[in-house]
């Protein structure tokens, strides 16, 4: 299949490349960058020399299109796209949500699609699954691929939200600086960054939106998981490349036992490609440049609380893989094409 990358000049874009690169059912026929004339990939990033990729900014037709752009970017150029039949898996936040009314209060814009919306699907596939292989019927394909933080997030709390056992909730999130993008900003240079941890999103980060979507839209009846309609979240920046580790507190809404748990997590993720249920807590180099998942789940018999803990690469699983898997299910193909590759150590 013959795709597209738009954006190929950030983080995840590069990652796209890589990826992409090696998956077995897909030619990449262009990479497009802002202000770019045939530019050598190399030029921007050196570790993709050997592809013999250029960026350039026309863009040809190909079969799906990778947007991975800044807010808003994506929403204003699709609809002029949309008639082509191509698939589009934008990895910004433009088709994340469902209401039109929530672009304005969470990224700060009036968003110029809102007709597209209601067939966006939100991609993450141990949710969505279905709906992704749906698309493959739909006149106009476009997958909203979810950002990194609610990732991981909704990744631990799925099973609970879908058994309604949501009391109350804190998240508690790290992530390494490659999530906050590749433009150069004073507080994310690296004699601010190094040997530092600081929060930041206090009073409402825009991933709360996403997150609090996805677990209403999981829970079994609308008087369920009452915590989950005004999740306390809190993301830190800390001093690594990749990874995000998500810590979610829950105060449960019945009686769990540790057992329970982890029947309730077992029978949740069984069968899934690239989530991991694991005994002992994870680190985020258990996953790194993987696309998958590691959870663990326990009881705190003392406080009552259930804590759960999820680990992935906020390049990959939070963004790059993830699309990719999607784009697999939209278009037929087996589920972990291009994605089989083990995390790299140390």
């Amino acid at each position: 299949m013959r795709v597209v990358i738009v954006g190929a000049t950030g983080y995840v874009g590069s990652e796209l490349v890589r990826l992409l690169t090696r998956h077995p059912n897909v030619q990449i026929v262009g990479l497009v960058g802002r202000g770019r004339d045939k530019e050598p990939v190399e030029a921007t990033h050196p570790s993709l020399a050997t592809t013999g990729l250029v960026v350039d900014a026309e863009m040809p037709e190909a079969d799906a299109v990778f947007l991975a752009l800044p807010h808003g970017a994506a929403a204003a150029m699709v609809p002029g796209l949309a008639a082509s039949g191509t698939a589009f898996i934008d990895l910004g936040p433009d088709f994340r949500l469902r209401d039109a009314a929530d672009y304005p209060r969470w990224y700060g814009f009036d968003h110029p699609a809102a007709e597209l919306l209601g067939g966006a699907i939100y991609g993450l596939p141990e949710l969505h699954r279905s709906e992704l292989i749906a698309l493959a019927d739909a006149p106009t394909a476009i997958v909203g691929s979810p950002g990194c933080y609610p990732t991981a997030t909704l990744l631990a709390l799925a099973p609970l939200a879908r058994a309604g056992l949501i009391g109350d909730l804190v998240v508690d999130a790290k992530s390494g600086v490659s999530g906050a993008g590749r433009e150069a900003k004073a507080d994310l240079m690296f004699g601010d960054v190094n040997e530092s941890v600081k929060a930041y999103g206090l009073g409402g980060h825009r991933h709360v939106a996403e997150i609090e979507q996805e677990l209403a839209a999981l829970a079994p009846n609308a008087g369920a998981n009452p915590g989950a309609s005004g999740v306390d979240f809190l993301p830190h920046l800390i001093p690594m490349t990749r990874g995000i580790l998500a810590t979610c507190h829950v105060r449960p809404a019945g009686r769990v036992t540790q057992a329970g748990l982890d029947d309730l997590y077992a029978s949740a993720y069984d069968g899934e490609p690239f989530i991991s249920v694991v005994p002992t807590p994870p680190a985020t180099k258990h996953v790194t440049g993987s696309n998958q998942c590691r959870i663990h789940v326990r009881l705190d018999e003392r406080t009552g609380r259930i804590i759960v803990i999820s680990v992935i690469d906020n390049l990959v699983k939070g963004a790059a893989g993830q699309a990719i898997q999607a784009f697999n299910l939209v278009h037929g193909l087996p589920e972990t094409a291009g994605l089989e590759q083990l995390p790299l150590a140390p």
